[in-house]
């Protein structure tokens, strides 16, 4: 489900009904958790929490016009999906993740490189994405973030 929404609360008046709740949830406890450095805005026609050219000014590498991208929430055809890139570049936060939500949920995890993906409404472990929100503060994602790119 592509939006054309130029802000994060008109994405959100967007949603159909059956997702408006779970995404304000996961919104909110995403930004309730995230460290400072970061913001909300629309990125790639979803919510997203990046690192603003106001703290690192390079962007992303492959449009430097655009922000550092950290985390994204989408509602998508068939499921809900959280994209957390610090997963995809920490494999110890990777084999934490991938642990806790064991704990946590009955069920398989559904999980590409950086995107869990949230087809029972009812299972989401918001906490979890609380604490995964957390783990990395702006600037240990910026050092990662440059260890890993290849120019």
């Amino acid at each position: 489900m592509q939006s054309k929404a130029t802000t994060p609360e008109q994405y959100l008046e967007e949603l159909p009904e059956d997702r408006k709740e779970p995404m304000l949830k996961l919104r909110q406890v995403i930004l309730d958790n995230l460290p400072s450095g970061f913001e909300e805005c629309m990125n790639y026609k979803m919510l997203g929490y990046v690192v603003p050219h106001s703290v690192y000014p390079d962007g992303y590498h492959c449009n430097t016009k655009l922000p550092l991208p950290f985390m994204n929430l989408a509602s998508q055809k068939n499921f809900i999906a959280v994209y957390h890139l610090g997963i995809y570049a920490n494999p110890e936060l990777m084999e934490w993740f991938t642990t806790e939500y064991a704990n946590r949920v009955k069920g398989k995890l559904d999980m590409g490189k950086s995107c869990v993906r949230l087809k029972k409404m009812n299972q989401i472990p918001y906490d979890l994405f609380g604490e995964l929100a957390c783990k990395m503060t702006a600037q240990e994602w910026i050092d990662l973030y440059e260890a890993n790119l290849k120019r």
